[in-house]
């Protein structure tokens, strides 16, 4: 019987001795080991597993020394998946042991996925609205040369109205007529300082065209046509732009917020309205009222707009 007891003992023995050191519970609180040189104690109740990481040292882990996600996470992504456990397990009394698979990162929630950006800052139907009017030869010493198509100087002019009309696209010279684009790349032309163009024009009756000729070869109509992109707004479009119902014309009267697509920039790119005003005090005027790049939001292929226009081209 002695003999039988000893063997039993023996083999316990034995069998303790054989025992990985890791298995074993240290003061009363579980423990992983994570493959670092010490065990990290997950305390029961709400303790984390922290995987060391070379940047451990400059990290602020905040009061509860959690960690945040693996690389490519969010930060705190780990937390709001694990942390849910962790505090729901400690309400009921329950320790906690949060383990990491080997090869794994510890399990975390995605990174939510960013909200998508509207193109060039503007929120969804938002265009973006601007001003151009139609300048007139002042006085001044005539240092500048416009040209025409075929590289014929046109008019000489002062250079300030020079560098209005290569911008705005038409204007009126000091004897009344009407000078409207013609073509760019003229390697006649002096380059337009705001655009780096160089642009040709040509002459035209101010008595068909007061105000110049637009994309679609009609004249152009101050408060009424509009430059587009005509890849987002084709040419010919009827507009209505509610945030621009009431504003004063200078004529008297209210403007009823129709428009008409009939003119092209090439300043005009994307999501962008460029309201043709006619005049540069008017220009001043709406951007007191309504500022340029405040955002519109155009109804395109509007009825009633669209029957005003109508009615404009029939007369």
């Amino acid at each position: 019987m002695a003999r039988a007891r000893a063997l039993v003992l023996g083999g316990i023995h034995a069998f303790l001795l054989a025992l990985p050191a890791g298995c074993a519970t240290k003061g009363g609180a579980d423990w992983v080991h994570d493959g670092s040189s010490e065990p990290r104690i997950a305390r029961g109740g709400g303790g984390w597993l922290h995987e060391p990481s070379p940047d451990d040292g400059d990290r602020d882990r905040g009061a509860s020394g959690a960690v945040d996600g693996a690389p490519g996470e969010a930060p705190g992504a780990a937390q709001a998946d694990l942390g849910g456990a962790a505090d729901a397990a400690a309400a009921q009394g329950d320790p906690v042991i949060l383990v990491r698979e080997h090869g794994r990162p510890a399990r975390a929630a995605p990174a939510p996925a960013p909200a998508p950006q509207a193109a060039q800052g503007l929120a969804p139907g938002m265009f973006r609205n601007t001003y151009y009017d139609f300048p007139s030869e002042g006085e001044g010493p005539k240092d500048a040369v416009l040209y025409d198509a075929a590289c014929a100087p046109l008019a000489s002019v002062p250079r300030a109205f020079h560098d209005q009309v290569c911008v705005q696209g038409s204007g009126r010279l000091a004897s009344g007529d009407t000078v409207s684009f013609a073509r760019r790349g003229c390697a006649c032309a002096d380059v337009c300082p705001r655009t780096g163009q160089q642009v040709c024009f040509e002459r035209l009756d101010p008595r068909r065209f007061p105000y110049g000729r637009g994309a679609t070869g009609r004249p152009i109509t101050p408060l009424r046509t509009v430059a587009v992109d005509s890849s987002v707004i084709p040419l010919g479009t009827s507009l209505f732009v509610p945030e621009l119902v009431g504003l004063p014309l200078p004529g008297g009267g209210r403007h009823d917020g129709c428009f008409v697509a009939e003119d092209r920039g090439i300043k005009v790119v994307g999501r962008q309205i460029d309201v043709f005003t006619g005049d540069p005090a008017v220009t001043a005027r709406l951007n007191a009222l309504f500022p340029s790049n405040r955002g519109v939001r155009p109804v395109l292929d509007d009825a009633r707009c669209r029957a005003i226009f109508a009615a404009r081209g029939a007369s």
